[in-house]
């Protein structure tokens, strides 16, 4: 092998690796953001919402900050469609850690983003978090979900 040749496998080895370790990186930075108090904060609060609540129900069970609540979740649920939509990361890891509070999220403030749409006279509010939600719903109505605990259980030794 000449001197070119190798130099063009290394160079080729090393753009893999570099692709590897961004992937990684991609990942643990998606699982580190959704890790914290704020927006553990704001799905809990979310969660508590009755469906399709209106931006006055918000207020009256939230208080003046709960509509920030509303759109911090809103926003990391945005991100997490368009790194989806753009393939960065899988529908299978989306699908592990968030699926249930997508659909709930979504179910509990559609009426409330289409609202949102209306008053700003744009569709494209929060476009990615009803792509992402649509995705999930479709999802379950294919294989309905199923707890982690039950479906990979370990055999019992006999």
């Amino acid at each position: 092998m000449d001197v070119s040749t190798v130099a063009n496998l290394i160079n080729a080895l090393a753009v893999t690796a570099g692709v590897i370790f961004a992937a990684v990186q991609i990942r643990d930075a998606l699982v580190r953001s959704f890790q914290t108090p704020s927006f553990a904060h704001s799905l809990r609060r979310v969660s508590s919402l009755p469906d399709n609540v209106t931006r006055e129900q918000i207020t009256a069970l939230l208080g003046p900050d709960g509509e920030d609540d509303v759109y911090a979740l809103l926003t990391s649920w945005e991100a997490l469609g368009i790194l989806l939509y753009r393939k960065e990361i899988t529908i299978d890891l989306i699908d592990d850690f968030f699926s249930g509070p997508i659909v709930v999220s979504w179910r509990k403030l559609s009426g409330y983003v289409e609202a949102m749409r209306a008053e700003a006279k744009r569709e494209t509010y929060f476009e990615w978090v009803q792509w992402l939600a649509e995705r999930m719903i479709e999802r379950e109505s294919k294989a309905p979900p199923v707890p982690a605990h039950i479906a990979h259980r370990r055999p019992e030794k006999v």
